[in-house]
């Protein structure tokens, strides 16, 4: 039978109530949803007269209750994290940057609300570049470098750039074509390894500051210069002679350092030779001036005594360095008294004399004979 059919007494099958009802009491409809939640959480439930009775809630309701609390506290507990020494910790709020973390345990509003990314800041990492370039003097180079670096700010790498990395390798190869484009080819080959690296990471550091990358560059090391293939061998010669140049200046100076100390100190003593033998000859001059001003001053008082004394002394330092005397025999019977010893020493130089003239005469003859003898043997060679 339909409910609006006659007999059905007006009945709606959804809501059971006579048709003759209006729409549903919007405060009634509220009043339940109370009760309900109500007796979820343990809330007492207002019976039909109005009045409330105090009851409980039944077991269930409560192990909602303390699934809800658990629920709660792990949610809560899942914003605790622990930073390494080598990383730092960057807290997002609603995906927007909050803060930086250092070392040691945090805790932030778990998610959706915050989350945190842990990023290590010690980690060395490293790239290559290898390029043929231009240098000042218009020669062709072929260079390798190796860069190292690591991230210094944990903020900017994430979201200051977009690849961090692929900005530092484009800074790196505009500071690396400066720095060769200012530099001799002679200076990249050589000494200049070691400045260049030092320039190269200067200009690449600056370039990545601008941008924000969080990147430092830790080193940078430079591989030795090679000219291209084409030219190589003529490199290699000019290097084989650089290399000559600096073994011989290197030779021509440790010679130097050997002759110079000798040359310094035989001059030093021929110096002091000739101090001395100065010293010597100024004395010797200032005793005979002494001692002539005292022949002066004798002579003045007695003239004919000291003129006397004189030549007596003059004959006899000639006569005392004489190995022969000769006499008047025809004047006198005067008494001579002949010097023995004087004349006993000449005799014995006199004779060490000959001997040595002797041998020496000697020693020229058997050459002379022996050359004789080698012309024959060479003459009949000959023949």
């Amino acid at each position: 039978m339909a409910w609006n059919e006659p007999g059905g007494n007006g009945k709606d099958p959804w809501s059971g109530k006579g048709g003759d009802q209006g729409p549903p009491d919007l405060d009634e409809v509220v009043k339940k949803l109370q009760d309900k939640f109500g007796g979820i959480f343990g809330g007492g439930k207002p019976s039909r007269g109005g009045s409330s009775v105090g009851g409980g809630s039944g077991p269930g309701s409560k192990s909602i209750g303390v699934i809800v609390a658990i629920g709660l506290i792990v949610w809560l507990a899942s914003g605790i994290y622990i930073v390494e020494p080598a990383e730092r910790g960057v807290v997002l709020r609603f995906g927007a940057y909050s803060e930086t973390t250092q070392p040691g345990p945090h805790w932030h509003i778990p998610f959706p609300v915050e989350r945190r990314i842990l990023v290590n800041v010690d980690q060395i990492s490293s790239f290559r570049h290898k390029a043929q370039m231009l240098t000042r003097d218009e020669n062709i180079v072929d260079v390798e470098f190796t860069i190292q670096s690591r991230i210094q700010d944990a903020a900017d790498f994430l979201f200051q750039d977009r690849d961090p990395n692929k900005t530092l390798r484009d800074a790196t190869e505009t500071a690396v074509r400066e720095i060769i484009g200012k530099s001799d080819l002679d200076f990249i080959l050589t000494q200049g390894r070691g400045a260049i690296a030092d320039r190269i990471m200067q200009g690449a550091q600056g370039l990545i500051d601008v941008y924000k990358t969080g990147l430092i560059i830790t080193s940078v090391n430079m591989q030795p210069a090679k000219p291209p293939e084409q030219v190589k061998s003529a490199f290699d010669d000019a290097i084989k002679a650089r290399e000559d140049k600096e073994k011989l200046e290197n030779q021509a100076e440790a010679y130097a350092n050997e002759v110079v100390p000798k040359a310094r100190g035989e001059a030093a003593r021929r110096t002091a030779d000739a101090n001395a033998y100065r010293d010597r000859v100024i004395a010797e001059a200032e005793g005979d001036v002494s001692r002539f001003l005292a022949i002066l001053k004798e002579y003045r008082r007695e003239p004919e005594v000291t003129r006397e004394r004189l030549y007596l002394d003059a004959i006899e330092s000639m006569l005392g360095q004489s190995s022969k005397v000769m006499l008047d025999t025809q004047e006198g019977n005067s008494l001579m008294y002949l010097p023995l010893d004087k004349l006993i020493q000449g005799d014995e130089k006199g004779r060490a004399v000959r001997e040595q003239q002797f041998s020496t005469k000697e020693t020229s003859r058997s050459q002379s004979g022996s050359g004789q003898i080698r012309n024959v043997d060479r003459t009949r060679g000959v023949r």
